[in-house]
């Protein structure tokens, strides 16, 4: 093969049946019991960006014979969808021993939305089954979680998720030395999407049907920026003093768009540079946290939390 262009990859590599599904083995053998009597629970599947939740919701789908309506809750947030794509969807008879709607990024659903698909889940119980999948299992109110079975989904290790990436390549004949994987694996885990999506990025068509990866290090974050921010943060305690300039240079020259693994960071260390304080910290991390997932700039937002931490008094 001489180019990727027209091959997506991660769909490529959608898995399409439990045993090609990366990692969760416990949740795998729990899932293939409902599939063997082609039928399952309600389901509300949680965990973090590219951990497999919506793999996991279609891929159950794909192998359940039924009729299926899919969702993408972070679009279509409203009342409206739940009374009138779920409930007209639920409410249609269908040739199909069973009918499953899934909901994607369910987190994003309003309080009146999720109140209305907790009736319509009441309602149709007899022929319709719902899965969702969510970042933040918090946001989902009590009453339509104790409709369903809550599972969350476990990242796999680095070291599968190195493996999965390697037997990718293979699969696409892309030159490649296993060693360069460790800096992506470090840089994007767990979401193994990312790590696949920058695969596609990186490989290189070298001529006569030769393709071969070559990361950018342009496009990888540096693995240690954050221990950068930790270390200016922690050198208040002697100084009393931190530039915030320096700071958001290196929040800008990570190159990153994605900030949970510094939030996880600030969080665990923050007995190193504000000892005394983590539960001021943890609030503002809190708070934070909650407003990068409504599509705010990220780097600004981040920013806004390290200057708060500076304010702090020791």
């Amino acid at each position: 093969m001489g180019s990727l262009a027209n091959s997506l990859l991660n769909e490529k590599y959608r898995p399409l049946s439990l045993d090609k599904f990366v990692g969760n083995e416990n949740l795998k053998k729990t899932i293939q019991q409902f599939l063997n009597q082609n039928d399952i629970v309600n389901m509300l599947l949680y965990g973090g960006a590219g951990t497999g939740k919506s793999t996991l919701a279609k891929l159950i789908v794909h192998n359940l014979d039924c009729d299926s309506l899919f969702i993408n809750a972070s679009d279509e947030r409203g009342i409206e969808t739940i009374r009138d794509k779920v409930q007209g969807f639920a409410s249609v008879a269908s040739f199909k021993p069973l009918k499953v709607v899934i909901l994607d990024e369910a987190d994003f659903l309003t309080i009146q939305a999720q109140a209305s698909l907790r009736n319509i889940i009441e309602t149709f119980s007899r022929t319709t089954r719902f899965i969702m999948t969510c970042n933040y299992v918090e946001r989902i109110i009590d009453p339509l979680q104790s409709r369903c079975q809550v599972l969350k989904i476990i990242p796999p290790t680095k070291k599968d998720v190195a493996k999965h990436l390697n037997w990718i390549l293979q699969q696409e004949s892309i030159e490649h030395d296993i060693n360069d994987l460790v800096p992506l694996v470090n840089q994007y885990y767990p979401d193994l999407r990312k790590c696949i999506n920058t695969i596609q990025l990186s490989t290189v068509d070298g001529g006569a049907n030769d393709l071969y990866l070559r990361l950018d290090q342009s496009i990888l974050v540096s693995s240690n920026y954050i221990d950068k921010v930790i270390n200016i943060l922690s050198a208040r305690l002697k100084s009393n003093s931190a530039d915030f300039k320096v700071i958001r240079q290196i929040i800008a020259d990570s190159n990153s768009d994605d900030f949970d693994e510094l939030f996880r960071a600030l969080y665990e260390r923050s007995s190193e540079y504000l000892p005394g304080k983590e539960g001021t910290v943890a609030i503002l991390i809190n708070e934070h946290q909650y407003k990068a997932n409504f599509r705010i700039d990220k780097e600004i937002n981040i920013s806004s939390l390290l200057q708060q931490i500076l304010n702090i008094k020791q």
